[in-house]
């Protein structure tokens, strides 16, 4: 979970620029046909003689301004895992005769329905909190400055702070009741602080956003609980090299242009890779909490050694709902700098 942080400070931070840049020209250039102007200086061709370059080095094209068709294909790539989440619903609920999650709830005890209702109870007041402190922030021009400055330390600062005030948050005992829910509380303020630059894209995109967030991960958690128990615990694999690919993208969007051909390519990879990843990561999550809830021992199973009863640590839904938390927060950053690039486009 604590890895999942470190998407969520670079792209908040970078995302007014990286939206400025989604909605120029370049987008536009792609998908209207322009454009053609603006590779002149590479790609002159010289047909003169033998063994002369006919058209620009790999560096060059690297390095060039963008046609923007990286975006494009971006939504290219999303629109096929739609196609296929939409496409896995309908085959676990309608055609597979595989035992899901949703059939199995009916022999659960009714300790295990509570641990999850808890763990989606504390789910939805980590968002409010979250968005709640948000609008706090963004009212705040020291905060504002702090974490929309752009700079390597305000960079560093932040990521040092969500990573401790995560650790903090997980590390308290449930039964340690006010201590563990004031961590909670102050790690989802951290969290909405950071968030606070997202504010600028204006209320209707982030509500606009919302939305379909939530229309995402509600259709993502029903896929997940009919299809069978682990089909989705076994792409930790995939996932984690997915996730590699998109956190060193993401290093790499902060020393090369987003004009470029290469900016422009990981920024594309960052906002719908990520977004395709972290969907992926809450398929992968919610089928971890149900096992985990099923699987935690409970305290009417104590059981006697040596005439003393053995302690079992209580099931925690703080942080049994800390990693869909970062999948929330990641789908709906990205899915705020997809719509604010789209809005300005329009615009334009």
């Amino acid at each position: 979970m604590l890895s999942r942080l470190t998407m969520t400070v670079p792209n908040a931070m970078n995302l007014t620029s990286g939206v400025r840049f989604f909605a120029n020209t370049a987008v536009k250039s792609a998908r209207y046909g322009g454009g053609s102007g603006t590779q002149s200086g590479f790609g002159s061709r010289i047909n003169q003689g033998f063994g002369v370059r006919t058209g620009p080095t790999l560096k060059e094209r690297l390095l060039g301004p963008t046609t923007g068709k990286p975006f494009i294909y971006g939504t290219y790539a999303l629109a096929g895992a739609s196609v296929f989440g939409v496409g896995a619903l309908m085959y676990y609920g309608l055609i597979s005769k595989e035992q899901s999650i949703l059939q199995q709830s009916a022999l659960w005890p009714s300790y295990v329905r509570e641990r999850i209702s808890s763990t989606y109870t504390y789910l939805a007041g980590s968002i409010a909190l979250t968005a709640a402190s948000g609008v706090a922030a963004s009212r705040s021009p020291a905060i504002m400055r702090m974490t929309a400055g752009g700079g390597l330390m305000s960079l560093f600062g932040t990521m040092a702070v969500m990573i401790a005030t995560g650790m903090l948050a997980r590390s308290v005992d449930y039964e340690n009741t006010l201590v563990k829910h004031l961590a909670w509380a102050l790690h989802c303020g951290v969290m909405g602080a950071v968030l606070a630059p997202l504010c600028f894209m204006g209320g209707p995109v982030l509500t606009r956003a919302a939305w379909y967030t939530a229309g995402i991960v509600g259709g993502l958690s029903a896929t997940a609980i009919t299809a069978p128990s682990e089909k989705f615990l076994m792409m930790s694999g995939p996932l984690a090299m997915g996730f590699g690919v998109v956190f060193m993208a993401n290093i790499g969007t902060f020393f090369l242009p987003p004009g470029s051909a290469i900016g422009a390519s990981l920024a594309s990879i960052v906002i719908y890779g990520g977004l395709i990843l972290f969907s992926a990561f809450l398929l992968y999550d919610t089928q971890r909490l149900v096992k985990t809830a099923e699987m935690h021992p409970h305290k009417s199973q104590l059981t006697q050694f040596n005439g003393e009863s053995l302690y079992i640590r209580p099931f925690d839904p703080i942080n049994a709902q800390m990693s869909i938390y970062m999948d929330v927060l990641n789908i709906f950053i990205r899915l705020v700098m997809i719509m604010g690039g789209m809005n300005g486009n329009k615009r334009k």
